[in-house]
């Protein structure tokens, strides 16, 4: 790929052409400046992430040509601002740099800082990405650790634990490597990789814990300059003089603390110092392993003189005595030696002396034979043990003592904590850490995408040659009981890996001594800029303050974050504690590396298109899988520990943190399982016991676009205990070219009020040329396949009587007509504004009215209801109608039978309904419905004329009252209103029990009977017999005016008057009422008397729900 552009300055632009004349680096905001902004300084850009990821190049900024001078592509000038010809886009992808290391890619955006200069970076493979790689990865396990592995493990343990590590980061390299070369990786390294592959949820989760492992990887590396230095570089120097292992460990913090500080105030001071130093510590580095090499070479010449002394099979501490023998001849006068004096009571002879000492013999033997010595045979195996075992040569004869308690343990080299295989692969671990080191400085190399593979994988190949070959020559060369002798007690407190080094065991301590101390300088400088990394892009609330720094962009706040958290590692003090913390979280970053190299492949994402094509998703998964195999076999418990601190993290960005959209995987990986799911959800039909309420909510907005009745999604939010599906849906009228941009406003508005009333679901806003065609096809179409609404959930149209026209209660009926037709349910929610908040809790009765069988949706309703907090301490009350000749008691019983099975718990209640003739306030009632009927139709006529109209009716009105008052039947009085120009009303009293009571009581002779059943049989059979059999009693009782009114309407009226009676009897202080819904007239011409019926049946209740079944059952006994 081209690696170096030229940069041509075009016609169209003084500021482009003038920059490249001066020959100076070119702000980017130069280069994407807008024409016309000539005069102007540049003022950072503002804009989203999203917004700049999506673009098809990076830091793109939304320049508009306002006007475009030739002719030859006249056919495209209008949409010249949203896409810009090719050759603009073109030399923008020419202009493009990276940014440097340690700034993030959009900081300019958001923090307003001004553009860095376009700087071509320089750095190749080798230099860019191979060292810094082998230096990370070479270190304090390799100088201060791995003979002590080798030695317990033996060869063929340790080859299988440097084996498993080092295919566990050479399958994490590759998938690395193909995430790295799908598209550009600004600095950030594996956090950016993660957050954009896996989304913001795991890359912050993952982020911290890499951070976490960074931060700690600082700590261990301190500790191992610490113990070189007290060890084997200045052993008097210790401030506690004790010689024991806690005395040891205090003088670890105490000089862990003051080195931890000093390397923070070179960091702090300026990180041009470290860099600068980094060459230094990688010769160290390789100077050492080559003086290991040579040492190896050495000992098939001439091995090294390093003598171990045995006290029969038993390694002894040979720091304070020189000769290895009980008695020694001075002067020709047999003396003992200091060795004696360390076992016995007294110097001379005949003192008494420790058991073992006296039953066993001294034996010198080389302490590193060489390559030809055969001594790798009895290396091949393990040797493990307890804390507090002397380290024992197997094959060496020995006599056991009687009491082995009294043995002084001070004089033998010991295991200091007790070993096994899983225990050295988390101490093992952090040595082949260090494989992100390359991708970290992706904003410094030539072409990085190049460089980061091919650098990396060979990096792991070298290091990996390294690590088995030196476990292969330490078990050749090296006796067994100086390789379990982890800190070189038994030769001379050296290290054990020094004695084999030639020319001196110096060139290892100061080789690893400065080595730890650069990679530790190394985690202080880069932990801090990834913490400011993640705190930057904003998806951590809590860490906002860590994203800012010096004015030069050092990360101050972040570094002091990171020195706190490496005192906790210091203060452990112990490196073979530290190291399986820091292993838990480099383990988990690369876990997460290779699940978002699978995920992606895959996903199959028509963006992923890596330039590194040696990867396969099989690959990434063996790698994850040996990663987190790698966490549980090094510790169980700490890996618990990483994984719940990773799932917290999870969570916390999941619910507080920013929402971002970063084209991740996950977010393809919901979209590839959505649609299989639909594709599954539409081969079989939907069972009775899988059925949960997914419903469409009709919501009304206002004139400023706001949500008219919010009560109506909290609601739905108390409803959705189902959890089904909610699609919250308005229409606006008009064209959508004209209103589109009030669409996208009121879909935001939803939005916002749905996240208010905590409803979760999908927010839909369409533009229809009515209402009316808008609902329609929001009830026909919203859903996708199987996700489909099965009912429909409204509000009362409240002010349909107040309206000039007919429009909001042609609406109303014709969405009832449609949900019937589309077998969907239908709540309609009547006073929805006093219906309870999210916040409220009531006490009382929720009571259903079971009057006609709707698929049991009727009684599942209350059961939602009670799972959410604002109606759980609400009872459940079931009252049913029956018919004069109908056994109540049985009914009752059998509907506490079918309650019980349905595994509901409620009360029953069987209302009986006597036997009444048609009132004369039902007449009066029918009367006033249908000259306001004849009413609102004049209304469509001229203003003269319907005043005339208007006045008629009112007279015939009044007429009809005094009529009623001399034939003595007390019957409500009539409210006139005056009625204004542009609406007319008549408004009737509502005290509709009284007066139904006053009636009752004036009735004469026993009319034909209207009942009111509990079976929708019974009723239709009531109502064939009603319409065959007209009482003729209440004919000769008509009142003169009733004579002409519809007797279909009387019968409706005199049932919605009966049953609102007795509702408002029984369920006048409920917090809820839940009645059948009765359907509208097949014969549209009834539509203005439908929602009438609807208002007489709710009168005197505060808060109803109607309910129409969707004619299907929703409820089952069966399990």
């Amino acid at each position: 790929m081209p690696t170096n552009f030229t940069v041509v300055p075009v016609e169209d632009g003084s500021k482009s052409g003038d920059a490249a004349e001066g020959g100076k680096p070119i702000s980017l905001g130069k280069i994407f400046a807008e024409e016309d902004d000539v005069g102007n300084s540049q003022e950072p850009l503002s804009g989203d992430d999203n917004q700049r990821e999506s673009s098809p190049f990076i830091h793109s900024d939304s320049d508009r040509e306002h006007y475009y001078e030739g002719k030859n592509m006249a056919l495209f000038e209008e949409e010249m601002d949203s896409t810009p010809m090719v050759a603009s886009l073109l030399n923008k992808l020419a202009n493009y740099t990276n940014l440097t290391q340690g700034v993030r890619e959009h900081e300019e955006a958001e923090d307003g800082v001004r553009r860095v200069a376009v700087m071509v970076p320089q750095m190749g493979t080798f230099i860019g990405v191979y060292l810094p790689c082998m230096q990370n990865i070479l270190g304090v396990i390799l100088f201060l650790r791995l003979t002590w592995i080798v030695g317990t493990a033996g060869i063929l343990g340790s080859f299988a634990i440097v084996s498993m590590c080092c295919i566990c980061t050479l399958l994490t390299a590759i998938s690395m490597s193909a995430i790295a070369t799908n598209g550009v990786v600004p600095a950030g390294g594996s956090y950016y990789m993660i957050s954009r592959s896996l989304g913001p949820e795991f890359g912050g989760a993952v982020g911290l814990c890499f951070y976490l492992g960074t931060t700690f990887a600082g700590s261990l590396y301190i500790l191992g300059t610490i113990e070189i230095l007290l060890l084997y570089i200045v052993p008097t120097a210790t401030v506690f003089k004790n010689n024991n292992a806690e005395a040891m460990l205090n003088n670890m913090r105490v000089y862990g603390t003051c080195c931890l500080l000093l390397m923070a105030l070179v960091v702090f001071v300026g990180v041009k110092y470290v860099n600068k130093l980094a060459l230094v510590f990688l010769s160290c580095v390789v100077l050492s392993i080559m003086a290991t090499y040579a040492g190896v070479i050495k000992t098939l010449i001439e091995p090294p003189t390093f003598n171990v002394c045995l006290l029969g099979n038993r390694s002894l501490n040979n720091e304070h005595f020189e000769m290895c023998a009980k008695m020694e001849v001075v002067k020709n006068n047999t003396v003992t030696t200091e060795l004696w004096s360390r076992f016995c009571d007294s110097e001379y002879p005949n003192a008494t002396c420790d058991e073992y000492f006296t039953l066993n013999n001294l034996t010198e033997i080389q302490a590193i034979p060489g390559l030809l010595s055969g001594v790798i045979q009895d290396n091949l195996w393990g040797d493990y043990g307890p804390a507090g075992t002397v380290i024992e040569k197997k094959s060496q004869p020995s006599v056991p003592t009687q009491d082995p308690s009294k043995d002084r343990d001070e004089n033998y080299v010991f295991n200091d904590i007790t070993t096994y295989f899983t225990l050295l692969v988390g101490i093992y671990f952090p040595s082949v850490t260090g494989i992100m080191a390359g991708s970290n400085r992706s904003g410094d190399l030539r072409d990085a995408q190049r460089s980061i593979p091919i650098g990396t994988i060979l990096a792991i190949l070298t290091t990996s040659f390294i690590y088995i070959s030196c476990v292969v020559l330490f078990g050749a060369c090296i006796e067994g009981v100086v390789l379990r002798d982890k800190f070189g007690y038994s030769v001379k407190k050296s290290p054990v890996i020094g004695i084999l080094a030639w020319p001196s065991p110096w060139v290892i301590v100061i080789g690893s001594f400065f080595s730890c101390c650069g990679a530790g300088l190394q985690s202080l400088t880069g932990a801090p800029r990834l913490l400011q990394a993640i705190a930057r892009d904003g998806i951590v609330p809590f860490l906002q303050v860590f994203g800012h720094g010096k004015a030069n962009g050092e990360p101050t706040w972040a570094l002091l974050l990171t020195v706190g958290i490496c005192e906790i590692g210091i203060l452990i003090a112990s490196l073979d504690d530290v190291a399986p913390i820091l292993s838990m979280f480099f383990l988990m970053c690369y876990l997460f590396v290779n699940l978002a190299c699978a995920v992606q492949t895959l996903l199959r994402t028509p963006n992923w298109r890596p330039r590194f094509k040696f990867y396969h998703w099989t690959l990434s998964f063996l790698g994850m899988s040996l990663c987190l195999s790698l966490m549980f076999i090094s510790s169980w418990y700490y890996a618990l520990v990483a994984m719940v601190i990773a799932g917290c993290l999870y969570k916390y960005i999941e619910y507080r943190g920013a929402v971002k959209e970063w084209g991740d995987g996950i977010r393809g990986l919901s979209l590839n399982a959505a649609r299989y799911a639909l594709i599954r959800l539409e081969e079989a039909p939907l069972h009775t016991k899988n059925w949960r309420p997914q419903l469409l909510v009709l919501c009304k907005l206002d004139s400023d676009l706001a949500v008219k009745y919010p009560h109506l999604l909290s609601f739905t939010t108390q409803l959705k205990a189902g959890k089904g599906l909610t699609i919250v849906c308005s229409v606006l009228e008009g064209t959508y070219m004209t209103r589109g941009n009030d669409a996208k406003t009121g879909e935001q508005n939803l939005k916002a009020a749905m996240a208010a009333e905590r409803t979760k679901g999908f927010s839909h806003v369409v533009v229809s040329s009515n209402l009316r065609d808008g609902f329609s096809i929001l009830i026909q179409s919203a859903g996708l396949g199987g996700m489909k609404h099965n009912a429909v959930l409204m509000a009362w149209p409240v002010g349909w009587k107040q309206a000039q026209d007919f429009s909001a209660r042609r609406n109303f009926i014709e969405t009832v007509r449609e949900t019937t037709a589309a077998h969907q349910a239908l709540l309609v929610a009547k006073n929805i504004d006093h219906f309870p908040g999210n916040q409220q809790r009531l006490k009382g009765t929720i009571d259903v009215w079971w009057i006609v069988h709707d698929g049991g949706l009727l009684m599942l309703l209350p059961f939602l209801l009670n799972q959410h907090k604002v109606w759980r301490k609400c009872k459940m009350r079931i009252f049913t109608v029956a018919q004069m000749d109908d056994n109540s008691i049985q009914m009752k019983k059998d509907l506490q039978m079918f309650l019980y099975h349905l595994r509901l718990d409620a009360v029953v209640e069987v209302v009986e309904m006597h036997d009444s003739d048609i009132s004369a306030f039902t007449y009066e009632k029918t009367l006033v419905m249908e000259q306001r009927s004849q009413m609102l139709k004049q209304m469509q006529l001229s203003r003269t004329e319907r005043e005339r109209e208007i006045q008629s009716i009112t007279d015939v009105s009044r007429g009809s009252i005094k009529r009623k008052k001399w034939s003595g039947v007390q019957a409500p009085p009539l409210n006139i209103q005056c009625i204004p120009e542009d609406e007319a009303q008549l408004i009737h009293d509502r005290n509709t029990a009284s007066h139904s009571a006053t009636n009752e009581k004036a009735a004469g002779a026993p009319p034909d009977r209207v009942h009111m059943t509990w079976t929708k049989d019974k009723l239709l059979n009531e109502r064939n017999k009603h319409r065959e059999t007209l009482g003729v009693k209440d004919m000769f009782n008509m009142r003169p005016e009733w004579e002409n009114l519809n007797q279909s309407n009387v019968r409706r009226m005199h049932t919605a008057v009966k049953l609102n009676e007795v509702v408002v009897k029984k369920s006048h202080n409920s917090e809820l009422v839940l009645l059948n819904m009765p359907g509208p007239p097949k014969n549209k011409k009834g539509d203005e008397n439908y929602m009438e019926f609807l208002e007489v049946l709710m009168e005197g209740l505060d808060r109803v729900l109607l309910v129409r079944g969707g004619g299907s059952e929703v409820i089952t006994i069966y399990s």
